[in-house]
């Protein structure tokens, strides 16, 4: 069988995982097992497609599909000149597997320990990773039209809501394996509909009006979801990439004209691109390439993914991070004809990741993780206001806002690659933008994801999901926003085996819901636990054979007016 062939015959879902295997090695193979000739080793196109599934499902967000590296190393053949890593073929096989096995301190996954990836799936990705990755292909406005669907349109969609639930407080719970998204009542806590989306949903995001969820899958499908439907469900789709991590709607309203729920921009991991859709279809109606040089003088790079981007509440601005370059684009799409000659690019780190609003809303932070800073981007004057040295591999999810009587506003992140939650104050004075706190939670390794609080609350809370230690790893701990001082730990009750990942609040701030996110085929390991924000303890278990995976979850009014 020719790759061309083997390309083409590739799922949807995992087209981009196809794509990635194809050419890997010098010549075709064709037998069902692979071989070795001298430093060359040789896939079936079989084994091709399985180890690229697995590469594109655990491996590349933050390897990078061309395995360049970001928030991770290299996965190169050789080491690219300046590397610091090893090329794959020098780590070798049984070198590779070590790392997949046991993961490191500095953040990377223990996929073995966890069961994630059986024995045979980790030698195949080892030696998959010692061929050559291929180019990225194209992925068109033609390709995007083609897969494009309105399953209700507008006007038959209802007015009003047509139930008498709390939808604000309304979740949105990510059922990562399942390619599900659960909305939860946050009131009486019952499931009121799965929705089926794409592949390992990365993120959620409410429309300006908080009537609409916008999820984007790690195969690059957004959908969108109406919580006012009497069960709420689909009512669009579309695909933006092969790869995506980010989505967000245009939320300004002012003397430029009022753009809430105009527009959508969805941004590409690959390739590497973002587009732009109505808000209320999903029909792409452009398509920018977010290739270029490194810091802006640099070398080019063809892989320049999206990462992070958040919309202006003040401004027709969208916040568009760019990783590889390390350039923040503030995109004005007042004039959609008009958008790329009124971007604003500030060069600014590379590896630019995930990032929130400070409490004002004029500030912008980012992390620029693989180079272990924290960038400030002054949205309202569109200029870089500094850069901040912080711990290794900040990863902050949106941060969080905390108020502090002795320092005034803190913004806070965690680190994936160190022990240490830093805050960061905001405020004007002699202190603004010092790293006036760094603090350590219980243990030892890195491997915190996310920290969340609500402006209601007392307390910050932080998890720890990708640290090795399975007990930390399935903790989330309480910290006081007074003292900044960690005052509990909770960890996960003995039945539940999976890691305890991203916090969030419900409309009133006063409960704090965690997942558990478990393996796919076993549901009763897998849980969102409700704790009680005010008295410090477990309120409430979610369950069933329907939470399989959970991750992510958003509260509609939250994450509409971005708190947190």
């Amino acid at each position: 069988m020719k790759k061309t062939g083997y390309m083409l015959k590739a799922s949807m879902v995992f087209a981009l995982a196809a794509l990635v295997g194809c050419g890997g090695g010098k010549k075709d193979a064709t037998e069902e097992e692979s071989t070795q000739t001298g430093d060359e080793i040789v896939l079936s196109d079989a084994e091709m497609e399985k180890a690229s599934s697995i590469y594109f499902n655990t491996c590349a967000g933050c390897h990078g599909t061309l395995r360049l590296g970001a928030t991770g190393p290299h996965l190169l053949p050789e080491a690219p000149e300046g590397a610091t890593a090893p090329g794959t073929r020098q780590l070798g096989t049984a070198g590779i597997t070590a790392f997949i096995m046991n993961g490191t301190p500095g953040g990377m996954p223990d996929w073995g320990k966890q069961g994630v990836l059986n024995d045979e799936e980790i030698n195949l990705l080892a030696r998959f990773l010692q061929n050559d990755p291929p180019p990225i292909p194209p992925f068109t406005i033609d390709d995007m039209r083609a897969r494009w669907k309105v399953l209700i349109p507008v006007e038959d969609r209802p007015t009003k809501p047509q139930h008498d639930k709390n939808w604000q407080n309304f979740f949105g719970v990510i059922l990562r394996d399942a390619g599900q998204v659960a909305i939860i009542d946050g009131d009486t806590k019952e499931k009121i509909s799965i929705v089926k989306t794409g592949f390992a949903v990365h993120i959620l995001r409410s429309s300006a009006s908080g009537r609409y969820f916008y999820s984007i899958g790690r195969d690059g499908k957004v959908t969108l979801i109406d919580t006012w439907m009497e069960t709420p469900g689909m009512v669009a789709e579309g695909k933006a990439s092969f790869d995506a991590r980010s989505v967000e709607v245009s939320k300004y309203k002012g003397p430029l004209g009022d753009f809430r729920d105009k527009y959508l921009i969805v941004g590409g991991y690959t390739p590497s691109h973002y587009v732009v859709m109505d808000a209320l279809t999903l029909e792409p109606l452009k398509v920018v390439n977010t290739s270029g040089k490194m810091l802006g003088d640099g070398e080019f790079l063809e892989e320049a993914r999206v990462a992070a981007i958040v919309s202006s509440h003040k401004d027709p601005l969208w916040i568009v991070n760019v990783k590889e370059t390390g350039m923040v684009w503030l995109v004005d799409y007042s004039d959609l004809d008009k958008i790329e000659e009124n971007t604003t690019q500030i060069p600014t780190a590379q590896f630019l990741h995930d990032g929130g609003w400070d409490v004002t809303g004029q500030y912008f932070l980012v992390a620029a993780n693989a180079s272990n800073k924290m960038v400030v981007i002054d949205v309202t004057n569109k200029k870089l206001e500094t850069i901040i040295e912080t711990g290794i591999k900040p990863h902050p999810g949106r941060g969080a806002n905390v108020n502090n009587s002795q320092y005034g506003n803190l913004w806070v992140t965690g680190h994936l690659g160190e022990n240490k939650i830093t805050f960061i104050c905001t405020t004007p004075g002699e202190n603004q933008w010092k790293v006036v706190k760094e603090l350590e939670l219980p243990g030892s390794g890195g491997g915190n994801l996310f920290v969340k609080t609500h402006p209601k609350s007392k307390y910050l809370w932080a998890d720890r999901p990708l640290n090795n230690d399975e007990a930390l790893a399935k903790s989330v701990f309480v910290i006081d926003k007074e003292s900044l001082e960690v005052i509990k730990t909770f960890e996960a009750p003995e039945k539940y085996k999976g890691r305890a990942v991203h916090m969030e609040y419900n409309k009133a701030g006063d409960e704090v819901w965690v997942c558990i996110w478990g393996v796919m085929d076993k549901p009763e390991e897998n849980a969102i636990l409700v704790y009680d924000d005010k008295s410090l303890t477990l309120k409430e278990e979610i369950t069933g054979d329907w939470v399989v995976t959970p991750t992510g979850k958003f509260n509609v009014y939250n994450t509409m007016n971005d708190i947190y």
